[in-house]
């Protein structure tokens, strides 16, 4: 089912969101590149705010943010309150972290995986349904920031 998408990175995460801004567009995806468009230096944490903002003010859209490591963008995103940003490095994190995390931002680090790993892990992620259930809890607390009861 395709999905609104909106992808940004900083400079050391250029190409890498090129690569999945072109597959995704043409899996049928409506795809927004949200910049930057040139390898200049920026600052990873604009990209990441507007890239979050975007998801909250689209309903059921997706994020995708890459840098470097993808550990930059996955820390400035979850920062803004009802972003639940994951960084992913294999196809089983994708999946889960949208099975029982209801991740609605895919962080990637250009640096740490190829293109062809990237692109599986961002299918997946699209593909997979958030489960529900006793997750919905807990998804519940981190957006209240509460913890039930001390360990």
């Amino acid at each position: 089912m395709p999905k609104t998408i909106f992808l940004g990175s900083d400079h050391a995460g250029l190409t890498l969101k090129a690569a999945l801004c072109a597959h995704l567009a043409a899996a049928g995806h409506d795809v927004a590149d949200l910049g930057p468009t040139e390898a200049k230096s920026v600052d990873y944490p604009d990209f990441a705010k507007l890239v979050c903002n975007k998801v909250l003010d689209t309903p059921d859209s997706v994020g995708i943010l890459v840098c470097g490591t993808g550990i930059g963008m996955s820390m400035a995103a979850n920062r803004v309150p009802g972003i639940r940003a994951a960084l992913c490095v294999n196809e089983y994190l994708a999946r889960m972290t949208r099975l029982h995390n209801d991740a609605n931002v895919l962080c990637l680090g250009e640096r740490v995986i190829g293109t062809g790993l990237a692109v599986s892990i961002a299918d997946v992620f699209l593909e997979t349904a958030f489960e529900g259930g006793r997750h919905q809890r807990r998804v519940d607390l981190i957006e209240s920031c509460g913890l039930a009861a001390p360990l």
